[in-house]
């Protein structure tokens, strides 16, 4: 069986023995660490609240890359760039498209959970890990999951650590599922109305339309203009497959509006783009329900700061990104609590539940679950105290 084995890749300058060796320390003598891959999402808004950081930077390359199983193992710092020119060389690629640049680690698009436009077809992190390495709380190294595609039964670790932000485990080591890549890719846009009863009928025929897409992203005209679409609210569209279904799915899309010309560089400049804004609030809904939440969403103010809108459409997510106005500061987490004013307007979250919004925090994990489980990998709470679970 062919197997790829990275050169340079393969030599750290960090070593597991060295991380387990910083988390048992940091246990022992109480500091608390904030867990970081590359440093290129630390202002991301998330409340660590640690004075030392652990980062996993230089814990990077491909451990194993075997083509014929559609597998790759990584080290958490290894940039998904390096594993988009590996696995380029084989006609694969690993369909994650977090916001950031492709200078961000694996490990933390693992950690965090992130996932952009391709979950439409792909699915989120979780859906793509098959198995990972992680250090606990304790110093203790783990491993969970499987090097390959079928694995047994039994409770899901794996699932359990990818999305936790790095409060269970540092996660050190990464086997993911890659996928083939189509003979032809396209991108294509329309323009759709901006909002109200003409959108929800266009995005109804979407959803009944003969299109499989990679992405199928709605943008505000804001965000259509800063991936460098004309004005006006705009489905885009990646296209994969052969010449044939492409084609076809092309003259679908057409029939749904007036075509804009696009660009492949649209879906990068979206991914840049999100991860230049101040903050980012994402909400889901059930497939029928997005037009009534991309409409309330509308409403949405906070303070002098630019809110713009994007829309995963397969999958019923909206996302709220907040641009910052040049000198002024950050808007206060409170002032957030705003924006559950129109979704209680439109009764898309209740009124009481609007009400304790500015409560709700990555931090607020109150049940018996949540706690025991961070109990029983960081007893001493030192990974990344302040998102799960009282700050030290």
């Amino acid at each position: 069986m062919a197997r790829h084995a990275s050169r340079t890749r393969g030599v750290t300058a960090l070593t597991l023995s060295e991380i387990g060796s910083r988390v048992a320390g940091a246990a022992e003598s109480g500091r608390a660490l904030r867990i970081a891959g590359r440093g290129s999402w630390l202002e991301a808004g998330a409340p660590v609240a640690a004075g030392e950081t652990l980062s996993l930077a230089a814990y990077s390359g491909i451990v194993d890359y075997v083509p014929g199983d559609l597998t790759i193992t990584v080290r958490a710092g290894t940039p998904l760039g390096e594993i988009a020119a590996a696995t380029a060389e084989h006609g694969q690629w690993l369909p994650l498209d977090p916001p950031g640049s492709p200078d961000g680690s694996i490990g933390a698009t693992v950690a965090t959970g992130s996932y952009g436009p391709l979950a439409s077809a792909f699915g989120r992190p979780r859906d793509q890990v098959l198995g990972l390495e992680a250090v606990t709380g304790t110093g203790e190294v783990i491993t969970v999951g499987s090097r390959v595609v079928k694995n047994v039964a039994g409770f899901d670790l794996t699932r359990l650590l990818v999305g936790s932000w790095g409060t269970l485990g540092v996660i050190t080591q990464i086997t993911l599922r890659l996928r083939a890549r189509s003979d032809v890719e396209r991108t294509a846009a329309v323009a759709v109305p901006a909002r109200g009863p003409k959108l929800a009928a266009a995005l109804a025929t979407v959803r009944n339309a003969r299109l499989a897409p990679l992405a199928l992203e709605l943008l505000s005209p804001e965000v259509a203009e800063g991936v460098g679409l004309r004005g006006g609210t705009v489905l885009l569209a990646r296209l994969g497959g052969n010449d044939e279904s492409v084609n076809a799915q092309l003259a679908e899309l057409a029939s749904l509006g007036e075509s804009i010309t696009a660009s492949d560089g649209c879906w990068e400049r979206l991914r840049a783009l999100d991860a230049e804004m101040t903050a980012t609030l994402r909400f889901s809904t059930p497939l029928t329900d997005l037009p009534i939440l991309w409409d309330a969403l509308a409403d949405v103010s906070v303070g002098d700061h630019l809110i713009l809108r994007h829309a995963t459409v397969m999958r019923g997510i909206v996302r709220c990104l907040v641009r910052t106005p040049a000198g002024a500061a950050p808007p206060a987490p409170d002032s957030l609590a705003a924006v559950a004013r129109p979704l209680e307007s439109a009764r898309l979250i209740p009124e009481r539940l609007g009400a304790m919004w500015s409560r709700l925090a990555p931090s607020s994990v109150n049940d018996p679950i949540s706690r025991r489980v961070k109990e029983a990998f960081d007893p001493a709470n030192v990974l990344n105290p302040g998102i799960l679970g009282a700050a030290q």
